[in-house]
């Protein structure tokens, strides 16, 4: 078959890829039956294209798989159409899935996405990322506390992910201190007397968030606080944390990971869960449901979060007005057998 025959597509016909695989902006302004400067309009997202056409162009663009030259439409906008992602590691679940939302909600806006690992050095990665001329980045969780001391390639757009809100940089976060007041007060009003803590790393942003959170609830039910047991976030600290907690008989978990084990210890300890002890965890990990028992625990939407900070990477980096500098994402509390 040559490039004059046709293939059927339903009722329509339509023009075969030609052989090469390379389909041209020409080739698409031809099947929508417009100009190619309006093709180019539509690839550049320009606003002087109304919706009926554009969803002609778009539609002719999808029949013959057209993908934008991305180095010809940076020289053409200044854009490289990629944003990087800045983290310390991937072995926590939150930075994981965060990395899978990120990647998505970049997609879905038409940027790809630019993976670095920083040690102690976010300056280091911030390098990486202007030597690959990236528009922006995102720095999460762990990153974002090396954040203000770290020198940043001038131009280098950044929101940061679980850190103070800032004057200076853009900044999204979970409602952690409204999660772990919510799973504290869960607690309570099933008759404890008191809730002991299990709570994140030192240093940590949102552990330190979730401590506040768990505080403030217990303030407010004029209870003063047990002292905090510590872990790094790994089931293996909660079930380290489990000697120190055995005789309690309600406990808030900083994230899942550090409630499951904490789960195990109790049960090798003879301490039934909920009957003798109360555990509410954070984050609602795809796992959480399927503990023994089922893990009650404060819903981060990571998929919104992403969308929140990618979305202002982007108004930043497209100058689009009225968009909000920073965000805080609701937390929900998920009821389960753990606290029943």
């Amino acid at each position: 078959m040559n490039d004059d025959d046709l293939a059927l597509s339903g009722d329509r016909p339509r023009r075969s890829r030609p052989a090469s695989g390379r389909v041209s902006m020409a080739m698409v302004a031809s099947r929508a039956g417009v100009s190619g400067q309006t093709v180019s309009r539509v690839v550049n997202d320009s606003p002087r294209v109304d919706p009926a056409t554009r969803e002609r162009v778009e539609t002719a663009m999808a029949e013959l798989g057209y993908r934008p030259h991305r180095a010809a439409r940076a020289l053409r906008t200044g854009r490289s159409q990629t944003i990087g992602l800045v983290v310390t590691t991937l072995a926590t679940v939150g930075n994981s899935r965060m990395l899978q939302a990120t990647a998505e909600a970049a997609a879905e806006r038409g940027y790809a996405l630019t993976l670095v690992t920083a040690g102690d050095s976010v300056a280091d990665a911030f390098e990486r990322l202007a030597e690959q001329e990236v528009d922006g980045a995102i720095v999460l969780n762990e990153a974002s506390a090396l954040v203000p001391e770290a020198q940043r390639p001038p131009g280098l757009r950044l929101v940061v992910v679980d850190a103070p809100a800032s004057a200076e940089l853009a900044v999204v976060h979970s409602d952690h201190v409204g999660g772990a007041a919510a799973a504290t007060a869960h607690l309570l009003s099933l008759g404890h007397e008191t809730v002991h803590h299990l709570a994140g790393p030192s240093g940590s942003f949102a552990a330190a968030e979730r401590e506040r959170g768990w505080r403030q609830a217990l303030a407010d039910a004029g209870i003063e606080p047990a002292p905090v047991v510590r872990g790094d976030w790994t089931a293996e600290a909660g079930f380290v944390a489990g000697e120190a907690l055995r005789a309690a008989s309600a406990v808030f978990c900083a994230n899942d990971q550090m409630a499951l084990g904490l789960l195990r210890a109790l049960a090798e300890a003879g301490r039934r869960v909920p009957e003798d002890v109360g555990v509410v965890g954070f984050d609602d990990v795809p796992d959480a449901a399927n503990y023994r028992p089922p893990l009650t625990t404060i819903r981060q939407d990571f998929t919104a979060l992403a969308q929140r900070a990618v979305g202002l990477l982007v108004a930043e980096i497209e100058g689009t007005p009225g968009v909000a500098a920073s965000a805080v994402v609701p937390t929900l509390l998920i009821d389960r057998a753990s606290t029943r």
